[in-house]
């Protein structure tokens, strides 16, 4: 398939998990990839993997909860590749696990920062690279917790609600300048992120038996979806939360 061949994309916590499935995707149907995350390991490796698949990549060391830093990428992004077509800003980290009544503040302000500031910090730049070229396609990494929500994780559900809530405005505010801005939901995915959860059998257990289609996704399946928004076939989307969540919502 060649559905992004002349594209560039940009991917952010592509070191591994949705991130890595995202970025092999956009390089599979032809485009150049840049490949951002704190993880230089692993975004090397995402790098390689593109490579030696004979598609074309570059990596850039980014942490999104600093604005300076996304300038820095989008920046990387434009000398290395001329222009930005599609961005998925997918980076994320999951937090303490602590009620409201006493999660930390240090524990708030940086899943914060890096799940919301960082999406925007992103977006903020993003979007002027773009109207460079008159379109652009940005698809924002939500959750199904930015519709519901999940006792002891209230920085996340507040960062992954206002990811919804952003994407639904900067929708709102390009449509006519030709970018499309929307959310993906994904509920719980094999990734690094919930590694540790899969180590404990009864809570594994809980977790598989919120989601209908009785497993947990892969990142792969989520990357579908992603990549389906990022296409022209969703010419006609924007401001959209999608969820992909073998059916959690449903209950």
């Amino acid at each position: 398939m060649n559905t992004f061949t002349g594209k560039v994309a940009l991917v952010t916590g592509a070191g591994s998990g949705i991130g890595r499935a995202v970025a092999l995707g956009y390089a599979r149907d032809g485009a150049r990839v840049v490949i951002s995350d704190v993880d230089d390991r692993g975004g090397q490796e995402t790098v390689n993997l593109i490579r030696q698949a004979g598609g074309e990549a570059a990596y850039f060391h980014a942490d999104v909860s600093d604005a300076t830093a996304c300038q820095a990428l989008v920046d990387f992004t434009l000398r290395t590749y001329g222009r930005l077509d599609i961005a998925c800003n997918n980076a994320g980290i999951g937090g303490e696990s602590n009620p409201t009544g006493a999660y930390s503040a240090a524990g708030w302000d940086k899943v914060l920062g890096v799940n919301l500031s960082g999406v925007f910090y992103c977006m903020r730049f993003e979007i002027p690279a773009m109207l460079q070229n008159g379109s652009g396609a940005i698809v924002n990494m939500a959750s199904i917790l930015g519709e519901t929500a999940f006792a002891g994780a209230p920085a996340y559900v507040a960062a992954k609600h206002g990811v919804v809530g952003l994407t639904k405005t900067a929708a709102l505010e390009y449509g006519q300048q030709g970018i499309r801005v929307n959310a993906v939901g994904p509920a719980f995915i094999q990734t690094p992120m919930i590694a540790a959860l899969e180590n404990d059998p009864g809570l594994n257990a809980m977790l598989v038996g919120k989601h209908p289609i009785g497993r947990l996704g892969q990142p792969e399946e989520v990357a579908e979806l992603v990549l389906w928004l990022s296409s022209d076939k969703a010419s006609f989307v924007t401001g959209a939360y999608y969820p992909v969540d073998g059916g959690y919502l449903a209950q």
